[in-house]
Protein backbone atom coordinates (compact mmCIF):
# COMPACT_ATOMS: atom_id res chain seq x y z
CA UNK A 1 0.00 0.00 0.00
CA UNK A 2 1.47 3.82 -0.81
CA UNK A 3 -0.37 6.71 -0.02
CA UNK A 4 0.46 10.35 -0.55
CA UNK A 5 -1.75 13.26 0.63
CA UNK A 6 -1.20 16.83 1.54
CA UNK A 7 -2.99 18.97 4.37
CA UNK A 8 -2.99 22.52 5.38
CA UNK A 9 -2.63 23.02 8.98
CA UNK A 10 -3.22 27.02 10.20
CA UNK A 11 -0.68 26.77 12.27
CA UNK A 12 3.22 27.57 11.97
CA UNK A 13 6.00 25.52 10.98
CA UNK A 14 7.56 25.36 14.27
CA UNK A 15 4.11 24.88 16.08
CA UNK A 16 3.44 22.10 13.86
CA UNK A 17 6.29 20.40 14.66
CA UNK A 18 6.32 20.31 18.22
CA UNK A 19 2.53 18.98 18.21
CA UNK A 20 3.88 16.12 15.81
CA UNK A 21 6.76 15.22 18.92
CA UNK A 22 3.53 15.49 21.26
CA UNK A 23 2.93 12.21 22.56
CA UNK A 24 -0.39 13.31 24.53
CA UNK A 25 -1.03 15.12 21.24
CA UNK A 26 -0.59 12.47 18.58
CA UNK A 27 -2.57 10.13 21.26
CA UNK A 28 -5.50 11.74 21.35
CA UNK A 29 -5.21 12.47 17.37
CA UNK A 30 -5.01 9.04 16.38
CA UNK A 31 -8.47 7.21 16.10
CA UNK A 32 -8.51 4.19 18.60
CA UNK A 33 -5.28 5.13 19.79
CA UNK A 34 -5.07 3.98 23.95
CA UNK A 35 -1.06 4.54 24.34
CA UNK A 36 1.84 6.09 23.08
CA UNK A 37 4.89 5.48 25.70
CA UNK A 38 8.17 6.53 24.82
CA UNK A 39 10.70 3.64 24.50
CA UNK A 40 14.16 4.77 24.31
CA UNK A 41 15.45 7.69 21.91
CA UNK A 42 13.09 8.94 19.39
CA UNK A 43 11.22 5.26 19.62
CA UNK A 44 7.94 4.48 20.89
CA UNK A 45 5.64 1.64 21.57
CA UNK A 46 1.96 2.34 20.78
CA UNK A 47 -1.33 0.16 21.54
CA UNK A 48 -4.34 1.04 19.62
CA UNK A 49 -7.51 -0.70 18.15
CA UNK A 50 -8.25 -0.41 14.40
CA UNK A 51 -11.32 -1.53 12.22
CA UNK A 52 -10.00 -2.49 8.46
CA UNK A 53 -13.89 -3.99 7.01
CA UNK A 54 -14.52 -6.70 8.74
CA UNK A 55 -11.53 -7.26 10.89
CA UNK A 56 -11.57 -5.59 14.00
CA UNK A 57 -8.31 -5.85 16.14
CA UNK A 58 -5.75 -4.08 18.94
CA UNK A 59 -2.60 -3.68 17.76
CA UNK A 60 0.51 -3.14 19.63
CA UNK A 61 3.47 -2.24 18.14
CA UNK A 62 6.77 0.16 17.96
CA UNK A 63 7.68 3.49 16.32
CA UNK A 64 11.01 4.66 15.68
CA UNK A 65 11.57 8.53 13.98
CA UNK A 66 14.64 8.54 11.69
CA UNK A 67 16.22 10.76 9.47
CA UNK A 68 15.52 13.81 12.01
CA UNK A 69 15.91 17.32 10.47
CA UNK A 70 13.93 19.39 12.43
CA UNK A 71 11.58 21.38 12.22
CA UNK A 72 11.30 20.51 8.28
CA UNK A 73 11.33 16.52 7.85
CA UNK A 74 11.73 13.12 9.66
CA UNK A 75 10.54 9.48 9.07
CA UNK A 76 8.75 7.23 10.95
CA UNK A 77 9.62 3.63 10.98
CA UNK A 78 6.39 1.56 12.32
CA UNK A 79 5.36 -2.14 12.93
CA UNK A 80 2.94 -3.63 15.05
CA UNK A 81 1.23 -6.70 15.80
CA UNK A 82 -2.35 -7.38 15.87
CA UNK A 83 -2.98 -11.24 16.76
CA UNK A 84 -5.22 -13.21 14.52
CA UNK A 85 -6.03 -10.38 12.69
CA UNK A 86 -2.36 -9.94 11.40
CA UNK A 87 0.64 -7.22 11.26
CA UNK A 88 1.02 -4.02 9.16
CA UNK A 89 4.85 -2.90 8.60
CA UNK A 90 6.07 0.22 6.69
CA UNK A 91 7.32 3.56 6.70
CA UNK A 92 6.00 7.54 6.57
CA UNK A 93 8.28 10.17 5.32
CA UNK A 94 6.53 13.61 6.59
CA UNK A 95 7.63 17.27 5.39
CA UNK A 96 6.53 20.18 6.58
CA UNK A 97 6.56 23.41 5.03
CA UNK A 98 5.88 27.04 6.00
CA UNK A 99 2.88 28.06 3.73
CA UNK A 100 2.59 31.74 4.88
CA UNK A 101 2.98 33.69 8.31
CA UNK A 102 0.51 31.45 10.52
CA UNK A 103 0.00 28.09 7.82
CA UNK A 104 1.91 24.99 7.45
CA UNK A 105 1.92 22.60 4.19
CA UNK A 106 2.14 19.08 5.90
CA UNK A 107 3.03 16.22 3.47
CA UNK A 108 3.49 12.76 4.07
CA UNK A 109 4.28 9.67 1.62
CA UNK A 110 3.26 6.19 3.41
CA UNK A 111 4.08 2.69 2.31
CA UNK A 112 2.72 -0.26 4.54
CA UNK A 113 2.37 -4.28 4.55
CA UNK A 114 -0.20 -5.92 5.60
CA UNK A 115 -0.29 -9.85 6.62
CA UNK A 116 -2.49 -12.28 8.08
CA UNK A 117 -6.44 -11.72 7.83
CA UNK A 118 -5.51 -8.38 6.82
CA UNK A 119 -3.82 -8.80 3.44
CA UNK A 120 -6.87 -11.35 2.35
CA UNK A 121 -10.14 -8.72 2.79
CA UNK A 122 -8.29 -6.68 -0.24
CA UNK A 123 -5.99 -4.07 -1.04
CA UNK A 124 -9.07 -1.41 -1.87
CA UNK A 125 -10.32 -2.08 1.68
CA UNK A 126 -7.13 -1.51 3.43
CA UNK A 127 -6.03 1.74 1.58
CA UNK A 128 -9.52 2.66 1.73
CA UNK A 129 -9.29 2.91 6.12
CA UNK A 130 -6.19 3.73 5.06
CA UNK A 131 -7.08 6.99 3.82
CA UNK A 132 -10.43 7.18 6.04
CA UNK A 133 -7.90 6.73 9.43
CA UNK A 134 -5.39 9.57 7.79
CA UNK A 135 -8.61 12.25 7.39
CA UNK A 136 -9.75 11.65 10.51
CA UNK A 137 -6.43 11.98 12.29
CA UNK A 138 -5.80 15.32 10.48
CA UNK A 139 -8.75 16.58 11.91
CA UNK A 140 -8.41 15.54 15.34
CA UNK A 141 -5.03 16.63 15.16
CA UNK A 142 -5.77 20.56 14.04
CA UNK A 143 -8.50 20.42 16.87
CA UNK A 144 -5.91 19.73 19.27
CA UNK A 145 -3.80 22.49 17.95
CA UNK A 146 -6.06 24.80 17.87
CA UNK A 147 -8.49 24.49 20.42
CA UNK A 148 -6.35 22.41 22.51
CA UNK A 149 -7.82 19.51 24.43
CA UNK A 150 -10.54 21.27 26.29
CA UNK A 151 -11.85 22.26 22.92
CA UNK A 152 -11.91 18.88 21.19
CA UNK A 153 -13.21 17.64 24.38
CA UNK A 154 -15.90 19.95 24.00
CA UNK A 155 -16.97 19.08 20.74
CA UNK A 156 -16.72 15.60 21.39
CA UNK A 157 -19.33 16.47 24.53
CA UNK A 158 -21.84 18.57 22.31
CA UNK A 159 -21.71 15.61 20.05
CA UNK A 160 -22.24 12.45 22.62
CA UNK A 161 -25.05 14.61 24.61
CA UNK A 162 -26.72 15.50 21.38
CA UNK A 163 -27.11 12.29 20.02
CA UNK A 164 -28.41 10.94 23.51
CA UNK A 165 -30.96 13.47 23.25
CA UNK A 166 -31.67 12.06 19.90
CA UNK A 167 -32.22 8.42 21.74
CA UNK A 168 -33.90 9.96 24.62
CA UNK A 169 -36.42 11.51 22.19
CA UNK A 170 -36.76 8.02 20.02
CA UNK A 171 -37.68 6.30 23.30
CA UNK A 172 -40.09 9.02 23.99
CA UNK A 173 -38.30 9.64 27.65
CA UNK A 174 -37.61 13.22 27.45
CA UNK A 175 -38.12 15.68 30.37
CA UNK A 176 -41.61 17.85 31.04
CA UNK A 177 -41.07 20.98 28.35
CA UNK A 178 -41.76 24.51 29.65
CA UNK A 179 -45.46 23.78 28.74
CA UNK A 180 -46.24 21.31 31.03
CA UNK A 181 -45.93 17.61 31.12
CA UNK A 182 -47.13 16.98 27.74
CA UNK A 183 -44.25 14.68 26.34
CA UNK A 184 -45.11 12.28 29.69
CA UNK A 185 -48.84 12.64 28.82
CA UNK A 186 -47.62 11.10 25.14
CA UNK A 187 -45.30 8.39 26.40
CA UNK A 188 -48.37 6.87 28.66
CA UNK A 189 -50.66 7.13 25.69
CA UNK A 190 -47.52 5.15 23.46
CA UNK A 191 -47.82 2.91 26.38
CA UNK A 192 -51.59 2.67 26.70
CA UNK A 193 -52.41 1.80 23.48
CA UNK A 194 -49.07 -0.93 22.99
CA UNK A 195 -51.08 -2.24 25.81
CA UNK A 196 -54.38 -2.88 24.10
Amino acid sequence: MELTESYKLPISQQRAWEALNDTEILRLSIPGCDSIDADGENAYTVSLTASVGPVKARFKGRMLLTDIAAPHTYTIVFEGQGGAAGFGKGNTHVKLEPDGDDATMLTYTASAQVGGKLAQIGSRLVDGAARKLAGEFFKRFSAQVMGGGEGAAAAESDASSTSDKQADEQTGATEASSEGAEPKRKKSWTAWISKS
